[in-house]
């Protein structure tokens, strides 16, 4: 099942199942228990299980709304913590970000690349990037899998990992990539106001059963930037649930942002970062497509 946060015609903002290309039912109608609340809380009512929440959807009463005319909202507003991050998590990527950054501190790291991106609040489609040329004129896209945790814990071993999994979305890491290199490590870069952008809504995983096999696609102004698949990640996501939660505990509404493919700006000769009023879509097989534009 795919779930969207909207807001209907009179301003109200819902929770909704969606079960046909426009219509969605309104969780909060279903569950007055959510009434008011958001989709971290969904995700601990179902106990982290999207079968289970899929089950009660399928056995209460219901009525089905036209989304056409509503709102799309980001799926998740603002996270439970600084979101998680990988880098260069696909070899194409990894490639290309040595040869433009030599002196990359990517080069001496031995095991995978994690860091933490601050995200005030999350945009969601057809939300202005505000960009902040004025400190940084590097700024760049990069289309992720985000996965979003449902239950949490610690010690999770790979076999175990799907089912600590609510579902997933698309994921833009916007990043201003001057920011980035300059302060040695990677959270300035990455954590502007407005540089995180995610939906346009959360697929249940068992919309991409393992294992995951997704094409992952990122456009600028209609020109496609990035192709790859979710396939080519060097560390899987069993594999980075597994190490993460090695000795970090893992929450309900985690988000980890699984790393982008070959393609971003910073790899063309020349560079080709984002412009005033760029549009960048990001696309993910199963689950839909994320677009923004630089304001």
């Amino acid at each position: 099942m795919k779930y969207i946060r909207l807001m209907l015609e009179n301003g109200e903002v819902h929770l909704g199942a969606v079960i046909s290309r426009y219509q969605a039912i309104l969780l909060d109608q279903v569950f007055p228990e959510l009434r008011g609340k958001g989709f971290v809380d969904f995700i601990r009512m179902a106990d982290g299980d999207p079968v289970k929440a899929k089950q009660a959807i399928e056995t209460c009463a219901r009525s089905a709304i036209d989304i056409r005319y509503s709102r799309i909202l980001p799926p998740m507003e603002r996270p439970v913590h600084d979101i998680l991050c990988v880098g260069v998590n696909y070899a194409d990527h990894r490639q290309e970000t040595k040869e433009h950054f030599a002196e990359s501190s990517m080069d001496h790291a031995r095991e995978t690349v994690y860091f933490l991106k601050r995200a005030i609040r999350i945009l969601g489609t057809d939300e202005a990037v505000e960009a902040r040329f004025d400190l940084d004129d590097n700024i760049d896209y990069e289309v992720e899998l985000a996965v979003i945790i449902g239950k949490g814990g610690k010690g999770i071993r790979e076999e175990d990992a799907e089912q600590h999994i609510f579902g997933y979305s698309v994921f833009n890491d916007f990043s201003s990539r001057k920011l980035q290199t300059s302060h040695g490590q990677w959270m300035m870069g990455k954590s502007l106001d407005t540089y995180t952008a995610m939906g346009p809504l959360i697929a249940d995983r068992t919309e991409l059963p393992f294992p995951l096999h997704a094409d992952i696609k990122s456009y600028v102004n209609g020109e496609m930037r990035q192709y790859s698949n979710t396939a080519f990640l060097i560390k899987s996501v069993p594999a980075l649930i597994a190490e993460l939660s090695a000795g970090i505990t893992l929450e309900s509404g985690d988000i980890i942002a699984t790393g982008t493919p070959a393609g971003v700006g910073m790899g063309y000769v020349p560079p080709r970062y984002l412009k005033k009023g760029d549009s960048v879509t990001c696309e993910i097989e199963g689950i839909g497509r994320l677009t923004n534009v630089i304001y």
